[in-house]
């Protein structure tokens, strides 16, 4: 997804309009932050996601763990508003994916999706204001979020010259701006280094400890187990859900990828399609 491609669907996400929809909760209690019911995406004859049900609670991680293919982008572009479902219900802060919920939203690409040219300061301003904020907020904003993300003293430095690491943490600033209430990290980690991978899982924890829900895909299966709970996807559909414990007691196995080979074991002996 390109700079352009990340304007457009910016920028048509306009100022909050009037609530729609019904307010879902889990145990009549807490409210969903993501509701997908029977979701089906097909691109021709390819079934990207094949009836994928699942909910996401409000003030959660949740991991999207399955191989290349399995539908994990496709249904985070779906979630984002980017593409619309075949078939199935899909709810997002109670709204239907598109302009009214994704004020709320903050979307962070697998491949940083900058202005190679401006600055990084520039780039998280400019993102603001697609948002509707005004040039002193987003710029106050912008400077709370480099300091967050550890990339004060980079702010006049162009996206180009930044290593591969930074674009990434510039990547997820320009997600938060707007003090999203849902963030939606595909593959968030993707090609760097340890370290940073580390630090990048320590913002999202304090993300998520100011209250931001989050719903995160990935390979890594040490950052499955970060994760309050784990959907385990493949063939488009959801084949296991729960916390990394309760999956690994279920699979009885001591890793999330044993356990996710255990239930893609168990679903293809069964005859699922």
């Amino acid at each position: 997804m390109g700079p352009m491609r990340r304007v457009v669907a910016f920028a048509r996400y306009g100022p909050a309009g009037r609530r729609i929809g019904r307010s879902l909760r889990v145990g009549g209690e807490r409210e969903l932050a993501i509701e997908a019911e029977g979701v089906v995406r097909t691109f021709g004859h390819l079934r990207a996601l094949d009836g994928l049900s699942l909910t996401v609670r409000r003030g959660e991680i949740l991991g999207l763990v399955g191989p290349n293919g399995a539908g994990k982008t496709t249904f985070v572009r779906t979630l984002a508003g980017l593409l619309r479902p075949t078939a199935g219900r899909v709810s997002v802060l109670g709204r239907a994916p598109g302009p009214r919920a994704a004020v709320d939203v903050g979307y962070m690409t697998q491949s940083a999706a900058l202005y190679e040219d401006l600055p990084v300061l520039d780039n998280l301003v400019f993102f603001g204001r697609l948002f509707g904020m005004g040039r002193g907020e987003a710029r106050a904003r912008a400077g709370d979020l480099l300091a967050l993300v550890d990339l004060k003293g980079k702010e006049r430095v162009p996206v180009r010259a930044l290593s591969g690491g930074m674009r990434q943490l510039t990547n997820l600033a320009c997600a938060m701006v707007h003090r999203p209430r849902l963030l939606l990290l595909d593959e968030p980690t993707v090609g760097i280094d340890p370290v940073l991978r580390r630090r990048l899982w320590e913002h999202f924890a304090e993300l998520n400890a100011a209250g931001t829900t989050i719903l995160v895909t990935t390979h890594v299966m040490e950052e499955a187990e970060r994760c309050h709970r784990v959907a385990l996807i493949g063939a488009g559909r959801a084949i296991a859900v729960g916390t990394p414990a309760e999956l690994k007691a279920a699979a009885d196995t001591r890793s999330i990828e044993e356990a996710y080979l255990v239930f893609w074991g168990r679903r293809t002996r069964d005859g699922a399609s």
